[in-house]
C-alpha cells in the first residue's frame, strides 16, 4: 500500500491512499465546529436564555494573608434585588482539592473562605441577585474585618524555617510526595561526576506566572430541573472532571448533575479547575432558579489559575568533548495558596528531567511550594514547558562556553534506543538524532559527516 502527496488549491497537501478513499493523513480537514463559529451559530454557555435567571457575584479578599475577624452581610441583604448571600456554612463539603479524583490529598482549598484568606481575591461570600448590577452592588456592600498576617511570595523564602505558614490544611509550605518534601530523582552519583568533570557549569532560570487570557472568561449557568437534577452549562475544558468534583462538594450522587459543555471560548488549560460550578449549584439550589456566574475580565486576570512561576537551578558536569556526565536540578514550582493541579505539574516536570539526553548521573529535587499568590494550575504542557526552556537554554550556554556547535552538543548527548533513562526506563522509538539532523538540513546548518551518520538506534561513532 503506497501513499502519494497531491497538491490542492490551498497550497497544502492531501494524502491519497491507493485503493480507497481514506485521505485524512496529510490532508486539510475541515473542523466540525468551523461553520458554526464563522456563522455565529455556535452556542456558548452565555447563550443559555434561562427564564428567571439570577446572577452571582463574589465578595473577594482585599488581603494577601489575613485572619477573618468579622463578616457583615447586612449591607448586601439591604440592596434591592439581592436574593441570598452565601457563606462557607452554606456549602455542604466546603473544603476540597480538584485532584482528589486521582487520589491526591489532602483537601486543602475552601470554596468560600472560612476563617482565613490566603491570596488576594480569594472568594469569601457569594451574592445572588435578580440582576448583575444588584449582585455587584451587594458584593461591594459586604464588610469583612481582617487581622493581617505576614505574607510570603517567594518560593525559597517560603521553605525557610520560620516562614509564615500559608496553608494549614497542608501543614507546611510544600506538597509532600510519598513522605518526601519534594519529587526526587536519584540516579548514579552526581557528586562524583562533578569531581571527575573537566567543567562544572551552574545557571539559574526564572519564569513568571502566565495568564491564559481566553477571549471567553470562566463561567457557567446552572438550571434546576423538575426532577431535582441540576443542568450545568459550562465552558469547562473537563466536563466529567467538573461533574464529579462538583458532586463531591455538593454531597450528591453524580447522576444528580448533568454537564452541558464542549464549546470553550479559549481555555489553554485555564478552565480545568472546578471553581465556578460548585458555588453556582449551591446558589441555584438555595434560590430554586437558574443562576449565572461568570468572571469579568479583572477577575479572569486576577484570580483564575495562571501557569505557575518556576525557578530552576541546573548544575552540569561536562567533559571537554561535550559529554554531560552529571546533571543536578533544583526546581521550585510556585503553587500559590492551594494545590490545585500543581502537584501533578511538578511531577510532570520531574518526569521530563534531565531532558532528552543520556546522562549517567542525575539528581533532582522538584519542590511544589505554597505561597500567598493566586493558585496556579494548568497551561499548555505545564510542568514541561518551563523545564524545557531551562534545559535547552542550559545546552546552548554549555555549547557557547565550550565554543562548540549547539546541535553537535545535542547529538553527542541525545538519548538512543536502549539507553537507560534517569527514571530507570528504557528509551525506545527516540528518533531525536534524526530530528536534529533534519532540522539542521532544513535550516541550512552544516553538520560534519560524522554527525550526519549518527543514528538513534546505535551509539557507534560516539
Amino acid at each position: 500500500m503506497t501513499y502519494r502527496l497531491a497538491p490542492i488549491d490551498t497550497g497544502a497537501f492531501v494524502a491519497e491512499r491507493d485503493g480507497d478513499h481514506h485521505t485524512v493523513i496529510g490532508s486539510v480537514v475541515r473542523r466540525s465546529d468551523a461553520r458554526g463559529h464563522v456563522t455565529g451559530r455556535t452556542e456558548f454557555f452565555e447563550d443559555v436564555a434561562a427564564p428567571r435567571l439570577a446572577h452571582l457575584k463574589m465578595h473577594r479578599s482585599a488581603r494577601h494573608h489575613a485572619r477573618i475577624t468579622d463578616v457583615d452581610v447586612s449591607g448586601a441583604l439591604a440592596v434591592p434585588g439581592v436574593l441570598r448571600v452565601l457563606t462557607h456554612a452554606d456549602v455542604p463539603n466546603n473544603v476540597y482539592t480538584v485532584l482528589k479524583l486521582i487520589g491526591v490529598e489532602p483537601d486543602d482549598e475552601p470554596v468560600l473562605a472560612v476563617d482565613k484568606v490566603r491570596y488576594l481575591g480569594e472568594p469569601i461570600c457569594a451574592v445572588v441577585a435578580e440582576t448583575e448590577a444588584a449582585a455587584l452592588e451587594g458584593a461591594a456592600a459586604i464588610e469583612v474585618g481582617y487581622e493581617d498576617l505576614p505574607p510570603v511570595f517567594d518560593v525559597e523564602e517560603a521553605l525557610k524555617e520560620g516562614a509564615p505558614l500559608v496553608n494549614e490544611y497542608q501543614g507546611q509550605n510544600y506538597f509532600v510526595y510519598e513522605g518526601h518534601h519534594c519529587r526526587r530523582i536519584r540516579f548514579g552519583d552526581v557528586e562524583k561526576a562533578f569531581g571527575q568533570a573537566d567543567h562544572v557549569f551552574e545557571w539559574r532560570y526564572q519564569s513568571s506566572p502566565i495568564e491564559q487570557a481566553p477571549v471567553e472568561t470562566t463561567g457557567c449557568v446552572v438550571v434546576p430541573q423538575a426532577d431535582g437534577r441540576l443542568r450545568i452549562h459550562s465552558d469547562t475544558q473537563a466536563c466529567f472532571f467538573t461533574l464529579d468534583n462538583t458532586a463531591l462538594i455538593l454531597g450528591v450522587p453524580f447522576n444528580k448533575l448533568r454537564i452541558v459543555g464542549g464549546t470553550v471560548g479559549g481555555g489553554f488549560g485555564g478552565k480545568v479547575d472546578v471553581v465556578v460550578e460548585p458555588i453556582a449549584c449551591v446558589a441555584a439550589m438555595a434560590v430554586d432558579r437558574p443562576v449565572k456566574f461568570v468572571y469579568d475580565r479583572a477577575e479572569e486576570m486576577q484570580v483564575s489559575s495562571p501557569r505557575a512561576a518556576e525557578r530552576i537551578v541546573i548544575k552540569d558536569a561536562v567533559m571537554d568533548d561535550g559529554r554531560i556526565i552529571g546533571r543536578k536540578v533544583t526546581l521550585y514550582v510556585d503553587a500559590g495558596a492551594y494545590a490545585r493541579h500543581s502537584p501533578y505539574g511538578t511531577t510532570k516536570a520531574a518526569a521530563h528531567l534531565p531532558g532528552p539526553y543520556t546522562i549517567p548521573n542525575v539528581w533532582a529535587d522538584c519542590h511544589c511550594v505554597f505561597t500567598n499568590r493566586t493558585p496556579s494550575s494548568a497551561m499548555r504542557g505545564f510542568g514541561v514547558t518551563i523545564a524545557d526552556f531551562a534545559l535547552e537554554s542550559q545546552m546552548d550556554r554549555i555549547a557557547r562556553a565550550l565554543d562548540m556547535d549547539p546541535l553537535q552538543l545535542r547529538l553527542i548527548n541525545a538519548y538512543r534506543d536502549g539507553d537507560l533513562k534517569a527514571h530507570r526506563k528504557i528509551a525506545e522509538g527516540t528518533a531525536l538524532v534524526e530530528v536534529i539532523q533534519k532540522a539542521a538540513e532544513l535550516a541550512g546548518h552544516e553538520l560534519p559527516e560524522a554527525y550526519r551518520r549518527m543514528s538513534s538506534t546505535t551509539r557507534e561513532g560516539l
